[in-house]
């Protein structure tokens, strides 16, 4: 599996444990069988990929396929149906896959057994420290949510061992209430801000006052934690992940996590751009106005005093530490000072957004986090900006759509991060033999 720290190109999940990009990503997982090599492994995971892909949603308006036969993987993948039965045959046996009861079929011969991911045997864990709560959050590779766990709370300017305690304990939560007889793939960790690739530290989250913290050193204390594999990512990214999973963007989209900060990421071809260190998508910190209010980062003017959900709330007249909820009650209400705030902060975004667009040249931006719930009254004003902005607006207008990824994007995009390298070696999950 790629890590979205661990290359420049990382390829978001169209489905639980493998992804769509499988089949339309790098020429590294083209769906050839393998020549040379270790040509079970590889082709173990040819198979598995195949049926975890075509459990997924499926492109936005179309129909959900119908799960493959052993004959349907044969042909997609080019491997005889003697090699597909053999290598389904070790995944069943590893709980990998299962066989749903035979489908009829118009055609002469034995009813067809579909092949579907299994359900509640292997599980990843993805996890989030955010400014306003902490969360935990198991998926199988049928794309089950198994278990959740998650505490609200203010963790701004926060002591780090603190609020990771916290997170050590809801993975303890969870991992207790995972089915019998799962088995645990890892966990990776969405986090708010500048995470260096692979696990190595948080380098900055301004908004947690953190910088340069070894999070997995500091996890591993814990024995929650103990002999769980934890990797790091930032949020904006693994959220993406799950919008991608959802099917309703397409393959190119510029996803926007609105939250006390405002992170973004670049979707291009199916495949999530990082950069170069993972550091991408700081939309927050794209500066609007240079004479403007300090940010927490020490800039001035930076998007996150706009259109951050804190600036959100002082310009509307209400506590910091309200929910969102708050302002959605009151724009639905018709308060007039909401309306004014949540139009400037449309303006700002807009703005913001128009650059991007101009600099990756991407036809649709996605709005989540809490950009989700507070469209209607933000999208006209981001709209018109990227009309009066974007230079190629007259040939390509640049849509404006709402996230489909769910209020936990960045948990289900970690935990997808987890259940991909089961996709990718699923033969380090096969039994062991009988000596």
């Amino acid at each position: 599996m790629t890590d979205p720290a661990a290359a420049p190109r990382e390829a978001p999940a169209a489905g639980p444990g493998a992804t769509r990009s499988a089949a339309t990503g790098p020429a590294a997982r083209r769906r050839v069988p393998a020549r040379q090599g270790s040509l079970r492994e590889h082709n173990l995971a040819l198979v598995l990929r195949h049926v975890l892909d075509a459990a997924g949603p499926g492109p936005a308006g179309a129909a959900p396929a119908a799960p493959p036969s052993r004959a349907d993987v044969a042909t997609a993948t080019g491997l005889t149906r003697g090699a597909v039965s053999a290598l389904v045959d070790l995944l069943i046996g590893a709980r990998l896959v299962a066989e749903l009861p035979p489908a009829a079929t118009a055609r002469a011969g034995r009813p067809a057994v579909p092949l579907v991911p299994a359900a509640g045997t292997v599980v990843g864990l993805g996890a989030e420290v955010n400014v306003d709560y902490v969360g935990v959050r198991a998926l199988d590779l049928a794309g089950h949510v198994v278990a959740h766990r998650e505490t609200r709370g203010d963790y701004r300017h926060s002591d780090p061992a603190r609020v990771l305690g916290v997170l050590a304990a809801l993975v303890g939560e969870v991992r207790a209430a995972l089915p019998a007889g799962a088995r645990l793939a890892g966990m990776c960790l969405a986090l708010p801000g500048l995470v260096d690739r692979g696990t190595g530290p948080l380098r900055l989250a301004p908004n947690l006052g953190w910088r340069d913290v070894d999070v997995v050193a500091l996890l591993a204390g814990h024995p929650e934690v103990d002999g769980l594999a934890v990797r790091l990512a930032n949020e904006a990214n693994l959220a993406a992940r799950a919008e991608a999973r959802a099917g309703a963007a397409g393959q190119s989209f510029l996803y926007v996590s609105g939250e006390v900060g405002i992170g973004a990421a670049i979707v291009l071809d199916g495949e999530v751009f990082a950069g170069r260190h993972g550091w991408s998508g700081e939309l927050g910190h794209t500066v609007v106005d240079q004479q403007g209010p300090r940010c927490t980062c020490g800039a001035r003017g930076c998007l996150e005093q706009y259109a951050g959900k804190d600036a959100l709330l002082r310009a509307a007249g209400r506590d910091v530490e309200e929910p969102v909820d708050a302002l959605l009650a009151a724009a639905g209400a018709g308060d007039e000072r909401t309306a004014r705030a949540l139009r400037s902060a449309g303006e700002a975004l807009g703005v913001a957004l128009a650059n991007f667009v101009n600099l990756v040249d991407v036809e649709r931006v996605v709005l989540g986090g809490i950009y989700a719930p507070l469209a209607p009254w933000l999208t006209d004003a981001v709209v018109a900006q990227l009309r009066s902005r974007v230079l190629a607006a007259a040939w390509a207008d640049a849509r404006v759509g709402v996230a489909a990824g769910g209020e936990h994007a960045a948990m289900d995009g970690a935990a997808l991060v987890v259940l991909r390298a089961v996709a990718d070696d699923p033969a380090a999950w096969l039994p062991a033999p009988v000596a």
